[in-house]
């Protein structure tokens, strides 16, 4: 009897703020196409899948990395498990309930709370496709090469992956966008893509891949996935230079109608020193002159050659270039200068308009800042199912805080979980 009393005045245990934060996230999260239980005709049902999903909300924002932590906060916070869903008159499940859940539920269910949460927000006019901003940021595994005080010899070897984590790929993390950019570092992991509203800094899609898959091939089919249910017709597309391929441009121009505003990454190809007059200088200086230009569908190749090449004095080459005793008709040097004539060639990257909307991508660099604080830059899981399906759910607690928000006429607290916990 006295049991029975004290569960039903179980919200006296839990702090009310935090019972009615979980209360208003929740209310705002429609799991009407996340199966309630796995289809099977023999068995028992287990827990629902519903609560199990809350339960892993409840772990996101109170910013757990184990799921033994989910367990024991459960456990002591049982107004918090009710309002997840579980029956608390019963044993709550286990740490292995929770791991099978995480890791055998297809990504496509989270996803696609995810993509529900993302139309209501554009519905209320608060996320749209004017500017999107696009970004990854690594998602460390959960193994000892990745610990600067390990001491394991080639730790950072392809051909010796990690053996706690099979799923898990080499990748390299820089400071920052600079193409020369020397203070980097290896790492075994995953990456997490984000597509995000440059404007609100909420996201839009998301997808994890491993460590070793660049930005730049994967990019046009995270855009083609993203399109076909969130229309990016006629956006500004915003990215880092790891963006900077000629495809990626032609497709956010052609493709999708709209315009990329991505810095020109000159990767592998060799600065000259020219001339005002346009004219490159050769290795000793002198002014070389041109002799033909090459035309491709992209781009014009201009050659240049040695302004002593039909020469036979030996001695007029001041730095006594290898290639000026080579015994041709033809003598001296050579070099190129390629002008683009597609549409990445074409973007004035020096004009105030596009630093003005590139400027804007800072917004992802805010986001993937909030993300983190879940505690969900270092995978404390050893898969890539479930390392997926805790990414989604870190975007979708995010997703669900601005809904709530808005909902409770608490815009100023729509990118401060910290803060609407308190007024909930």
């Amino acid at each position: 009897m006295k049991r029975q009393l004290i569960f039903e005045c179980i919200e006296f245990f839990t702090g009310s703020h935090k019972s009615n934060f979980y209360s208003k996230l929740f209310d705002v999260i429609d799991l009407s196409d996340f199966p309630e239980y796995p289809f099977s005709k023999y068995g028992p049902k287990g827990y629902p899948r519903h609560a199990l999903f809350r339960a892993f909300i409840v772990m996101k924002c109170e910013k757990f990395g184990y799921i033994t932590d989910l367990v024991d906060y459960l456990n002591n916070n049982l107004y918090i498990a009710y309002l997840c869903g579980f029956d608390i008159f019963k044993p709550l499940p286990s740490y292995w309930t929770f791991e099978r859940f995480i890791k055998d539920t297809p990504n496509q269910y989270f996803s696609k709370v995810m993509q529900t949460l993302v139309l209501h927000l554009k519905e209320l006019g608060f996320i749209d496709n004017s500017f999107v901003s696009a970004d990854a940021t690594p998602v460390f595994a959960n193994t000892k090469l990745n610990n600067p005080k390990s001491f394991a010899k080639n730790k950072f070897d392809k051909s010796n992956p990690p053996k706690s984590d099979k799923d898990c790929k080499l990748g390299v993390h820089t400071a920052s966008n600079s193409h020369n950019e020397k203070n980097y570092a290896f790492y075994w992991g995953y990456k997490n893509h984000v597509l995000a509203d440059a404007i609100s800094g909420l996201p839009i899609a998301e997808v994890t891949t491993p460590a070793n898959v660049l930005e730049l091939t994967m990019s046009i089919d995270f855009l083609k996935n993203t399109n076909e249910w969130f229309s990016l017709k006629e956006s500004y597309f915003i990215a880092d230079k790891g963006y900077d391929t000629k495809d990626i441009n032609n497709f956010v121009r052609y493709n999708l109608d709209g315009h990329a505003f991505i810095p020109l990454n000159p990767r592998n190809s060799k600065e000259h020193i020219t001339l005002p007059s346009g004219n490159v200088l050769c290795d000793a200086g002198l002014a070389m002159h041109k002799d033909g230009k090459q035309y491709f569908d992209d781009k014009i190749k201009q050659k240049f050659c040695c302004p002593f090449r039909t020469k036979k004095d030996d001695s007029l080459c001041p730095c006594k270039h290898p290639k000026y005793f080579n015994n041709k008709k033809n003598r001296g040097c050579t070099k190129y200068i390629t002008v683009g004539t597609d549409y990445r060639a074409s973007i004035n990257r020096d004009s105030i308009f596009f630093k003005k909307i590139y400027s804007l991508r800072t917004e992802s660099e805010r986001y993937n800042s909030r993300w983190k604080n879940l505690n969900l830059e270092k995978a404390y899981v050893r898969n890539m199912d479930s390392v997926s399906n805790l990414n989604t759910l870190g975007h979708v607690c995010l997703l669900a805080l601005a809904s709530a928000a808005i909902k409770d006429d608490c815009i100023h607290k729509l990118k401060s979980l910290a803060g609407y916990k308190k007024i909930a």
